[in-house]
């Protein structure tokens, strides 16, 4: 049977050893290593691999998924014939879940066909991301559409949804001097998540105290909900079933099944025959 091996996208993998746990506790006598990938014979010749004299992998930068075998030829006494055994690993790339969190606000607006609207939709969408630029968070629209709603005994109205997300970007890379607390993904998120409620309790507020009618275009008291969204990037997703040693993980989708967007899991397709297809 194959051992599972996890290895995070682009880190360099544990050692991945080339004897049983029986052969650990044995003298080997002239042990012949031999290992392959699911690009052919590896050799430590390559910058990505590292092969030990003790028949011991390492893989660098790892990104290559698949099936990694390791024969080893060897005696247990000078007088015996070669012994070969073969061992057989599947390696899987794996990487933690973006987590973010995804708000859906509704808007009083403009006929569905007025370029009021899109403008509407921009400014808000630049108002937003300002708000929380300096947390190293973005916002991101996920869709925007304009019905006809008919109020409870009232007439028709037009109202916007907006569904866009709120995910923390990786600080690290945006400064390199940031504090650690204040690098921690989660806990920028939720700032970022308390700025915009804070905003949209703004509105209601400025809305309430002017004595000026309401503009074209008004957010809609109480509309503002949010969930807590883990995704994974395309071709990789959870399953807790299939990699019970790595349940939480976003682990890349083999053979037989694809992702193709930020969604969490790998759908079959069985005419798919590559790890971390994004389409069938």
């Amino acid at each position: 049977f194959s051992v599972k091996v996890y290895v995070k996208l682009n880190h360099n993998s544990p050692r991945i050893l080339c004897l049983t746990n029986h052969l650990r506790n044995l003298e080997l006598i002239d042990p012949i290593f031999q290992w392959n990938g699911p690009g052919g014979g590896l050799s430590s010749e390559n910058s990505s691999v590292q092969i030990l004299p003790t028949g011991t992998l390492i893989l660098r930068h790892f990104n290559l998924s698949g099936v990694y075998t390791c024969s080893i030829v060897y005696k247990l006494t000078a007088m015996q014939p070669d012994k070969n055994l073969i061992i057989k690993y599947l390696i899987y790339a794996y990487s933690d879940p973006k987590n973010c969190y995804e708000f859906t606000a509704r808007y009083h607006a403009a006929p569905c066909n007025s370029s009021h609207n899109t403008s509407f939709e921009k400014a808000l969408l630049q108002i937003l991301s300002k708000l929380v630029a300096e947390l190293s968070c973005e916002v991101t629209l996920i869709k925007s559409e304009c019905h006809h709603v008919k109020m409870q005994r009232g007439g028709l109205q037009n109202e916007i949804f907006f569904t866009f997300s709120v995910a923390s970007l990786d600080r690290e890379k945006h400064n390199r001097l940031c504090q650690q607390s204040a690098c921690d993904a989660s806990l920028r998120l939720n700032k970022a998540k308390h700025l915009i409620e804070r905003f949209f309790k703004q509105q209601v507020e400025i809305s309430r105290k002017s004595s000026e009618p309401l503009p074209e275009i008004y957010y809609i008291e109480g509309t503002l909900q949010m969930v807590w969204v883990d995704r994974c990037y395309p071709g990789y997703g959870m399953n807790a079933l299939t990699h019970p040693d790595c349940p939480e993980c976003c682990v890349v989708c083999s053979p037989g099944s694809y992702n193709p967007s930020n969604g969490i899991h790998c759908l079959r397709c069985d005419s798919s025959l590559i790890y971390g297809a994004t389409k069938c």
